[in-house]
């Protein structure tokens, strides 16, 4: 069967002015619901009270309503007596006032004569504590207007208002049909590629949060039948309809050539990437969205455009997300073809914001999870330098962000640990890692962008770890050195070492499938100080120029058969299952500016480090020596 083609490659702007265009107006369906059931609903129309609140003169306190005028004498040291039935009644707080009374004494400023009479020592002005008919509401009073979403306190003063029923725009009922013979349900007993489908509970998810009502059909396989049979059927039953996977140009990439035979297809292939294979079609005038099967590139669509559908269906307007200016940490590459997406972390690093750039593969899924902003990177750029002052759209609030600490430098699962940990002690603090090396971390450093760099760096000269790196790249910068732990580098290897790897020159004479770590790190720089060391040319090596940036990255190579043997951290061979050979020991420390040292935050990191349920968490994963942990050395 032969590929399909991309129909067209519209700028995003341009292909949903095209699409809702073809779509037309759309006929927004209303019904009538219960005051109390219509919280995020949206009003159709303006509500207005029906009654006043309060309805009658009421009293705001406990105490006697009686007339102001026999109180204006009444002093400390002429207390007036007041008379029940003849000068008074006794009220509580809600009670109506009776229509001859005109004004309320609080229980607290009476002195009880006997059963029938009491003495006030101070006078009382006309409607004192009495809350006239419509203080808080009155009659035919606009308590909230149309196309606004309901929130629990209008709820109650609706009700108040004797508004006790509205009408609001239908929820849209939306369509996600997931599709493709590799795709199971989660909890099915995986073979080798089986995927298993998430993306249609994300889908359904954010349906939901935004207001419309998610109807996610069964997992459609990559049949051309039974695709149209679901869209069909989907047509009739929603509103709109979304069919996740199958909007490539691979040769089981039905969705296009289905859309087409039963509606009309408007739009196949925007240029912004990731989520570029996207189609806009229409079927029995209902909207339907072909929607990428990578999750980077479905989160993007779902955000962009399905979205803002379902906001039209509910008469909203969509909300542009907050927009701050941040530094980027990295250079960010890109092409003149797309508007591009980039998913960032951020920090204040003094007084500056950084942005450090995310794995960018639309596969990533964690990028989205770790993301606290987007940058776009419009398609006349090529690409952007580091130390470029770029706007970044915020994923989270701003104060979280300020309370982050940055954390950028070498890899190990003890990060993760460390920023678990700093968030349970103190919810306010949170730790962001970026993952480029000790190397990279270094140079982070040297240009202000992070707060934290853990390093590993040996000196291949005198053996020494971290201390020559700093002295020699960091020499104009006050740094100090937080100790985290020694641990045991090796190789990483399959259950009972089955290619019996022992030492470096097993990775030439054995001919294995070798992974690496990337260029600047502190384990790539180990194996190259010991293949210098055995004069092992780094080009004998099979798999020396294939790269991974974490140590369960190289770690989860091996474990799936993608690679013989890789050199990483003890804990990432257990946490995967693997054997490991030993092959040094080495320090693992924390490089950080002293000012940075009297940061609360930091001293709350430091205060985890030495804790004893840091502690706990590295004799599971094993592998470590935490004896100086946390000491600083200056």
């Amino acid at each position: 069967m032969s590929q399909n083609i991309y129909l067209s490659n519209m700028e995003l702007k341009d292909a949903i002015a095209v699409f809702m265009d073809k779509l037309g107006k759309l006929h927004l369906q209303k019904e009538t619901i219960k005051t109390w059931d219509g919280v995020d609903r949206v009003t159709v129309s303006p509500i207005y009270s029906k009654i006043s609140s309060p309805h009658y003169n009421a009293s705001a306190m406990d105490g006697i309503a009686t007339f102001s005028e026999k109180t204006f004498e009444a002093s400390d040291r002429n207390q007036v007596v007041l008379e029940e039935g003849k000068d008074y009644v006794v009220v509580d707080t809600g009670d109506p006032i009776p229509s001859e009374f005109d004004c309320v004494i609080m229980i607290e400023d009476l002195i009880k004569v006997d059963e029938n009479k009491v003495k006030i020592y101070k006078s009382a002005i006309p409607w004192q504590n009495i809350r006239p008919i419509g203080e808080d509401i009155i009659e035919n009073q606009l308590i909230i207007p149309s196309n606004h979403k309901v929130r629990p306190v209008d709820i109650g003063a609706m009700l108040a208002g004797s508004v006790n029923d509205i009408e609001v725009y239908k929820k849209p009922i939306v369509a996600v049909i997931p599709t493709g013979t590799e795709l199971v349900e989660p909890g099915t007993d995986l073979k080798v590629g089986d995927i298993i489908d998430f993306n249609s509970r994300v889908f359904s998810s954010q349906v939901n949060q935004w207001g419309g009502e998610a109807k996610r059909f069964d997992i459609v396989k990559d049949n051309y039948d039974e695709i149209k049979e679901t869209l069909i059927k989907a047509s009739k039953e929603c509103d709109i309809i979304l069919i996740n996977a199958g909007s490539s140009a691979g040769r089981e990439d039905f969705t296009s050539k289905v859309i087409e035979e039963l509606g009309e297809v408007i739009v196949h292939g925007v240029a912004i990437k990731p989520g570029k294979p996207v189609i806009l079609g229409i079927i029995n005038d209902k909207p339907v969205i072909g929607i990428p099967g990578y999750p980077v590139s479905a989160y993007f669509i779902m955000e962009l455009i399905v979205k803002g559908l379902i906001n039209l269906y509910q008469g909203l307007e969509e909300k542009d997300l907050k927009t701050v200016t941040a530094i980027l940490s990295k250079r960010v590459m890109s092409s003149l073809k797309y508007l591009e997406f980039i998913r960032v972390k951020l920090g204040y690093v003094g007084d500056k914001l950084i942005a450090t750039p995310l794995t960018r593969g639309a596969g990533a899924t964690m990028s989205l999870v770790r993301a606290d902003g987007i940058l776009e990177v419009s398609q006349n750029i090529e690409g952007l330098e580091a130390g470029s002052e770029v706007n970044i759209k915020l994923l989270k609030e701003e104060e979280e962000i300020k309370n982050t600490i940055v954390c950028i430098g070498s890899h190990d699962p003890i990060i993760d640990v460390l920023s678990d940990l700093i968030h349970i002690k103190n919810k306010k603090y949170y730790l962001s890692s970026a993952h480029v090396g000790s190397m990279g971390g270094i140079m982070a450093l040297k240009s202000g962008e992070t707060h934290i760099a853990p390093i590993h760096l040996l000196d291949m000269d005198t053996g020494e770890y971290n201390k020559s790196y700093i002295e020699k790249y960091l020499k104009d910068k006050n740094i100090a050195l937080i100790k985290g732990v020694k641990r045991i580098q090796g190789f990483m290897v399959s259950k009972d070492n089955p290619l019996q790897i022992k030492d470096f020159k097993d990775l030439v004479d054995k001919k294995v499938r070798f992974i690496n770590r990337q260029r600047g790190s502190g384990t790539r720089l180990l194996l190259d100080y010991n293949l210098k060391n055995l004069n092992i040319n780094p080009r004998d090596i099979m798999g020396y120029d294939r790269e991974e940036f974490t140590h369960l990255s190289v770690a989860g190579a091996v474990a799936s058969g993608n690679a013989d043997v890789g050199l990483g951290v003890y804990s990432a061979a257990v946490m995967m299952g693997l054997d490991f050979i030993p092959v040094c020991n080495e320090e693992y420390d924390i490089a950080i500016p002293k000012e940075y040292l009297q940061m609360d935050i930091v001293t709350e990191l430091i205060k985890v480090l030495t804790s004893k349920e840091f502690k706990d968490e590295l004799d599971k994963l094993g592998g470590y020596d935490y004896s100086d942990t946390g000491t600083i050395l200056e």
